[in-house]
């Protein structure tokens, strides 16, 4: 039996993710010491409408955190990644405001993917979301004037949140595979509502490319947050040996 101290990790999500919960306990499974909690906002379409983007304000985030903070979790962020198309800085901003709320170290899915890919020097990338046309050129856009040169890319055009679950393994694993084929640093799932994690250990091994699934990333950076080693998850990817 474990005799180091828990540490609980907050998770803000949106409310039709049915992917983060199950998928980040199972990640979890081999640190008896960590558990995950989330609390929800309402999201349930992917647009650039007003109406859609209105769903990720600062507050209604901050709103849900308030009811997190009460388990008194050790880390907290927005385990979603809405800011890989409505700028980066916004997850800068709502981190840093969960810090000054809440008296606790802050993270998201964006932030940590950004910080792989720094830390492990991939500036060749390829994107994999379930996102329409323009959310999709949006991510690009932001990677590029980021510095970051997009490789290939796929994408399923889906806008109901609740259907990005939905992707079948076999989809997931033959978007990733076509991506590869161009021999980038780093393949990155952008949506955490997709059930990508599952896939990426043997999906390394065969094309031999690192894959970031933006969920386990989130993972990755909230138990460095919280001063665990993320070297003893295995099975995972690569990416919880960084």
């Amino acid at each position: 039996m474990t005799t180091d101290p828990p540490l609980r990790i907050g998770m803000l999500t949106p409310s039709s993710n049915t992917v983060v919960e199950p998928v980040v306990t199972d990640i979890l499974a081999s640190l008896p010491e960590v558990t995950a909690h989330a609390a929800r906002l309402r999201v349930t379409e992917i647009s650039l409408t007003n109406q859609s983007q209105s769903q990720f304000a600062m507050e209604t985030m901050l709103t849900a955190g308030d009811l997190l903070a009460d388990a008194q979790v050790g880390v907290m962020g927005w385990n979603g990644t809405s800011a890989s198309w409505l700028g980066f800085d916004l997850d800068q901003r709502l981190c840093d405001a969960i810090t000054t709320r809440f008296a606790v170290p802050a993270t998201s899915a964006v932030l940590a993917i950004n910080e792989l890919l720094e830390t492990l020097g991939c500036q060749r990338i390829a994107m994999v979301t379930p996102y329409v046309d323009n959310i999709q050129a949006r991510i690009l856009s932001q990677y590029g004037d980021a510095g970051y040169e997009c490789v290939a890319e796929r994408h399923t055009s889906e806008s109901v949140n609740y259907a990005f679950a939905e992707i079948t393994s076999s989809e997931i694993e033959r978007l990733i595979r076509e991506v590869a084929t161009e021999g980038p640093d780093a393949i990155i799932v952008m949506c955490t509502n997709m059930r990508a994690a599952p896939l990426v250990n043997r999906l390394e091994e065969e094309t031999g490319i690192l894959i970031i699934d933006s969920l386990a990333a989130y993972v990755w950076k909230a138990l460095r947050l919280g001063g665990i080693d993320t070297a003893r998850i295995r099975g995972w990817g690569r990416l919880f040996s960084c």
